[in-house]
């Protein structure tokens, strides 16, 4: 119990903090393809890495009880998770990625972490019921989030890339809620290799009808691709997976939330930027969030 405990509180962090230093490069990708390409690209990217991973963990496996468990993933619930999972990750990436075309990366990182708040609401919908320090929990982070990434005088107005953003939250509290629904019954790194096999098929239609792919710039965005798409994709979004395996979605969702105190935090260190006091409240309380939400987990 202890061990899965750790394992759903551990790997959201690790997921939250590779999403939060992918954002950099998401950015930086926009100004050479479009949302289509560059999602279609990253999506074949991780979903090879995972590929590899489960070649590699299938022929390296020390015991057939492991084999049956993890090597023969059950088709009933893979597929139809695969196609559900990928059709909302293609549809919430695409969105994503065009929002940060025409609004802020603060605005964009706290829009898209509103799914910390869509999560619990929707499970409601389907009877999941949460306690109320992981109620008090979300509201804490959203404040947390506002404070974090809209700067002080900054007018939150709604545009189209707000929106497009906006309904990029929709889409992954759908994805988080679907994973939470198959995983449970199949392999989580064959789920999320499937996952982002649909994701690429659907995006590289997009491109081919509504994007103009150029090789030169495609070729630009080979490093960006590169990081997003081993380390976001094939790595954070299967272990974001697997703690939804053995943990709660909501208290999984609050966690991955702390992608954008991450992309802070990681901005501060690497490129230098100081954090002004309202950033630094914003902070803590994302962390007072996370923290309140694991006290007494037995009552949930």
């Amino acid at each position: 119990m202890r061990r899965s405990v750790i394992r759903s509180v551990l790997l959201p962090l690790i997921t939250a903090f590779i999403w939060g230093s992918a954002f950099v490069a998401q950015s930086l990708s926009t100004g050479h393809i479009g949302p289509f390409t560059f999602n279609a690209a990253r999506s074949l990217v991780g979903a090879f890495v995972l590929l590899l991973t489960l070649l590699i963990r299938r022929r390296f496996r020390h015991s057939e009880e492991h084999a049956e468990k993890s090597g023969k993933p059950d088709l009933r619930s893979l597929l139809p998770g695969g196609i559900c999972c990928g059709f909302f990750l293609a549809l919430a990436s695409v969105l994503q990625q065009f929002g940060i075309t025409t609004t802020g990366a603060g605005k964009a990182g706290f829009i898209t972490a509103l799914y910390v708040v869509l999560v619990p609401v929707a499970g409601l919908f389907f009877g999941r019921k949460c306690p109320l320090r992981v109620w008090c929990g979300v509201l804490l982070a959203v404040a947390g989030l506002y404070f974090l990434c809209i700067r002080s005088g900054e007018r939150f107005s709604i545009g189209i890339g707000e929106l497009s953003v906006f309904l990029c939250a929709f889409a992954f509290t759908a994805q988080i809620l679907f994973v939470d629904r198959f995983v449970k019954n199949t392999d989580p790194v064959a789920l999320s290799c499937a996952q982002f096999f649909i994701c690429f098929l659907l995006c590289s239609i997009g491109a081919v009808f509504t994007e103009e792919i150029r090789l030169p710039e495609l070729a630009a965005c080979i490093p960006y691709i590169l990081y997003v798409g081993v380390f976001s994709s094939g790595i954070a979004y299967t272990l974001q997976i697997v703690a939804q395996k053995e943990g709660d979605p909501v208290l999984v969702s609050l966690l991955l939330s702390l992608e954008a105190f991450f992309a802070v935090v990681t901005g501060a260190l690497i490129l230098h930027e100081r954090l002004s006091a309202r950033e630094l409240l914003g902070c803590a309380l994302m962390m007072a969030a996370v923290l309140l939400s694991q006290l007494k987990r037995s009552d949930g």
